[in-house]
C-alpha cells in the first residue's frame, strides 16, 4: 500500500506546495513547527480540504486529480483519521463508538477483526464505559480503534498526543508501537515533537513554510546535522535498531547488538532475539581520541567522524559513524578543537545514557 501526494493550495497569506511519496507500511512522521501546513496536508488526503491543484493516489487509486476533475468524497476514500481531541460520541459506550466505525466501513471486517482490534489496543475492560469515564489516553485508544475498524487503507494521526500529559502519553505509547509493528498500514503521524518521532516513526517528512524540505528514514534523519537548520530544533542524537542478544541477571544488565557493535543497558524483560529501538541523545555522548581504560560508562564505541558543525558560540555537533549506525555528539567547541576533530578521524564515543522504553524494563520486586 503506497501513498503519493502532489498538491498546491493558496490560503491567501500562506501557500501550501508539497510533493512526497510513502511506499511502505509503518509510521511516517510529518514533522515541523506549528503553522507549517501539516494538518492541511492530512486534511487534503482525507478529503476534508480540496486543494486548488494536485494529485493524490492511495493504494493505486486516484482520489484527487484536479486536471481530470476527480475528487473522491471523504467517506469513499477508506482513510482512517484520528484527531487531536479524539471526537468520540459522548452518548455511546466505547463499544458503540467502535462499532460505529465498523458498521460504516465500505468493506466491513469480520467480527473476529473487531475482537482483534479490541485486544490490540487493550480495550476489553472499557467496552461498557462512556467517554466521560475515560482518561485522555483511553479516549485516544478508542479513537484509534474506531479508525482501524473503518477498514482504512491509510491511517492519519493529527498530533494525537498533543493534549496529553506525560503520564497519559506513557500510557498510549506502547499501543502506538504495537500498531506500528502489527497493523501493516501506512500511517502519517503529525507531530512537532522530536521525542515522539524518535520513538515511533520509521520515516520522517520535514515540512517548513508549506513545503517538504527533507524526507528519509528516521534512523538517518535524526542524526543529520542539517536537521537543526531545517527545523530550528537541536540535533537529536541517535535512533538505533537493535536486537537483544544476552541477559546478565547477576549484573542487572542486558546486551543489545546493532550494526556497529553492542550496547549494554539495564536488565530488560524482552526475550533473546527481540528487536528493540533505543535512543541516545547528543548531549549524552562524550568523545575520546584514545580508548578510555578506567571509566564507569558501560558503552564505549569505536566510531569515525563524519562531519563537525559549530553551533552557536560555544558548542559543536559531531556526526559519527559506527558500522551503519549514525550518532551525534554535542560537545564544546573548545573540546572539538582540543581533539582536533576532522572527517574520517577515528574516535571513541562514550554513551553516558541509553534510552530504553520503560515497558522493556523488568518490574522491581
Amino acid at each position: 500500500m503506497s501513498l503519493s501526494v502532489h498538491i498546491q493550495h493558496d490560503f491567501g497569506g500562506f501557500r501550501l506546495a508539497v510533493d512526497f511519496t510513502v511506499e511502505k507500511p509503518g509510521i511516517t512522521a510529518l514533522f515541523g513547527p506549528s503553522g507549517s501546513g501539516k494538518t492541511s496536508i492530512v486534511n487534503a488526503i482525507a478529503g476534508l480540504l480540496r486543494p486548488q491543484q494536485g494529485n493524490i493516489v492511495i493504494g493505486g487509486e486516484t482520489v484527487l486529480d484536479t486536471p481530470s476533475r476527480i475528487c473522491v468524497p471523504p467517506q469513499q476514500r477508506r482513510v482512517g483519521y484520528v484527531f487531536q481531541d479524539a471526537r468520540l460520541f459522548p452518548h455511546m459506550s466505547v463499544e458503540g463508538n467502535l462499532r460505529f466505525g465498523w458498521r460504516r466501513a465500505p468493506i466491513q471486517a469480520e467480527e473476529s477483526e473487531f475482537a482483534r482490534i479490541v485486544s490490540l489496543l487493550g480495550l476489553e475492560s472499557l467496552l461498557a464505559r462512556r467517554p466521560t469515564r475515560l482518561s485522555g489516553g483511553e479516549k485516544n485508544r478508542v479513537a484509534l480503534g474506531r479508525a482501524l475498524l473503518s477498514s482504512p487503507r491509510i491511517l492519519l494521526l493529527d498530533e494525537p498526543l498533543a493534549a496529553l500529559d506525560a503520564a497519559r502519553k506513557a500510557e498510549i505509547f506502547p499501543y502506538l508501537e504495537r500498531l506500528r509493528d502489527e497493523a501493516k498500514l501506512p500511517m502519517l503521524y503529525v507531530s512537532h515533537s522530536l521525542d515522539e518521532v524518535a520513538r515511533l516513526a520509521d520515516g520522517i517528512i520535514i515540512v517548513k513554510g508549506g513545503a517538504v524540505v527533507a524526507q528519509g528514514a528516521v534512523f538517518d534523519m535524526l542524526a543529520d546535522l542539517d536537521i537543526s537548520a531545517l527545523t530550528g530544533a537541536p540535533s537529536f542524537g541517535a535512533v538505533i535498531d537493535t536486537r537483544v542478544s544476552a541477559h546478565r541477571p547477576a549484573e542487572g544488565l542486558s546486551v543489545l547488538d546493532f550494526d556497529g557493535g553492542q550496547l549494554i543497558v539495564p536488565l530488560l524483560n524482552r526475550e533473546i532475539g527481540r528487536r528493540l529501538r533505543v535512543r541516545i541523545r547528543a548531549e549524552d555522548v562524550m568523545l575520546a581520541a584514545e580508548e578510555p581504560r578506567t571509566i564507569s560508562a558501560n558503552n564505549v564505541l569505536l566510531c569515525s567522524v563524519s562531519a563537525v558543525h559549530e553551533t552557536g558560540v560555544s558548542h559543536a555537533d559531531v556526526q559519527l559513524r559506527c558500522g551503519r549506525a549514525n550518532f551525534v555528539a554535542r560537545i564544546t567547541r573548545a573540546s572539538s578543537a582540543r581533539l582536533g576533530l576532522t572527517p574520517g578521524m577515528p574516535v571513541f564515543a562514550i554513551a553516558k545514557s541509553v534510552i530504553v522504553d520503560p515497558q522493556a524494563q523488568p518490574v522491581a520486586d
